[in-house]
């Protein structure tokens, strides 16, 4: 009997038998110490592995030895001329509040809305004015009563005075009859007066327009109750336009007439340019300011009143200057700190400013020389004596602030 066979007999016997089944030959690398030998082997191969593979990403050079990349761009030569910006208003050159100045009562029209055209003396509104129409009318009866008593009293005078002449009457008698009739005559000119100025409060009653122009503002509805110096609605005049500022009074001297200005109208984004018209010979005496106004001619009616404009004039003479782009410098009072690139290096540099105009710095010359490279991106990330790789690049003047501090002190220079 082959091993084999001795094997299947000693499975179907039971163990008390006394046959057993030949050993299995064991192999090594089947066994529990090897599979967990060649798990730790694995485990230690992926950690070398991961070692080497962290080992080759390491810099090895230190990050504030490399260069920094920037971007710069050439100062340019310009020219700047110190210039006074000033915010005011743009007023109509006459503008009128139209209301009762007499007599309260209820609104009983408003026959026109804003941006109506109207002509002097249309009317514009009118009151519920029944009362006062009764009361013009009592009055004006009373007047005709006084009146023909008058003239009856003055015929009767006129009779005693003839009597008096012939003796049929007696002085006293005549002169208390003259005088009765000198006091209807007084009472008739009160009763006048009176009736005047109920009249005056009936014609209250119709509002009219005092010139020609737009109705600006409609205050009221029919149905709202008025009091004496309430508008119902406003009426301007809007063919010439008056730009209105105030300026301190160390500009007295700029604001001479006939100086060219340019005015932005913010409400429709436009310039116009007009000279100063007028200004005022003394200044507020709390405000210490100067007002001076610029007359605007503007038949088409394009520009909308009562808002806001500013005004820019120029003072003093055009100098040379070095310009650069705003978002280049961080301005703190009247000075900009910068940073010039020499070769490779970056030298931080605070220098005076001459001005600001629609998103550019001015230095001097002197202090900044044109065609001087200064770093327009990356000024955070830079100290003095820093090597920097620098991009060059074109960049036109915009306005921005990302870099302001503080405006400098004094007025917008242009």
């Amino acid at each position: 009997m082959n091993d084999q066979m001795r094997q299947r007999v000693a499975e179907t016997l039971p163990p008390s038998a006394g046959v057993s089944a030949p050993a299995r030959p064991r192999r090594w690398w089947t066994g529990p110490p090897a599979v967990m030998g060649a798990g730790v082997l694995l485990l230690l191969a992926a950690g070398i592995l991961m070692v080497v593979r962290a080992e080759q990403k390491t810099n090895k050079v230190a990050l504030a030895s490399l260069p920094k990349p920037v971007t710069v761009t050439p100062t340019e030569a310009s020219s700047y001329r110190r210039s006074l910006t000033l915010v005011g208003t743009l007023r109509p050159w006459v503008e009128a509040d139209v209301g009762p100045q007499f007599i309260s009562d209820y609104v009983d029209t408003v026959l026109v809305r804003p941006g109506a055209q109207v002509k002097r003396g249309q009317v514009l509104a009118t009151l519920d004015c029944r009362n006062a129409n009764a009361e013009t009318s009592a009055i004006s009866h009373a007047a005709r009563a006084i009146e023909a008593r008058q003239k009856a009293l003055a015929d009767e005078a006129a009779r005693t005075q003839q009597l008096l002449s012939g003796g049929f009457v007696s002085e006293n008698t005549a002169e208390k009859q003259l005088a009765t009739s000198t006091a209807e005559a007084a009472q008739l000119e009160s009763e006048k007066a009176r009736l005047l100025k109920s009249s005056l409060s009936v014609s209250d009653c119709v509002l009219r327009a005092p010139f020609d122009g737009e109705v600006g503002q409609r205050y009221m509805d029919p149905g709202a109750f008025v009091h004496p110096g309430q508008a119902i609605v406003s009426v301007v005049d809007r063919s010439i336009v008056r730009m209105t500022a105030d300026a301190p009074e160390t500009d007295f001297e700029v604001l001479a007439p006939n100086t060219p200005t340019k005015i932005h109208v913010l409400a429709t984004d436009k310039d116009i340019s007009a000279p100063i018209s007028r200004r005022a010979p003394a200044a507020d005496s709390g405000t210490r300011t100067i007002h001076f106004e610029i007359d605007i001619p503007d038949p088409g009616r394009q520009i909308p009143v009562n808002t806001t404009g500013e005004v820019t004039l120029g003072v003093g003479e055009s100098r040379s200057a070095t310009r650069i782009p705003i978002y280049a410098a961080s301005i703190l009072g009247t000075k900009a700190s910068l940073f010039r690139v020499e070769g490779d290096t970056a030298h931080a540099a605070t220098l005076p400013i001459l001005g600001e105009d629609e998103g550019s710095l001015y230095f001097s010359p002197a202090d900044l020389p044109p065609g001087t490279p200064v770093v327009t991106e990356g000024q955070a990330q830079l100290s003095e004596g820093d090597r920097v790789t620098a991009s060059e690049k074109a960049v036109s003047p915009r306005t921005s602030s990302a870099n302001v501090i503080a405006a400098p002190a004094g007025e917008k220079p242009k």
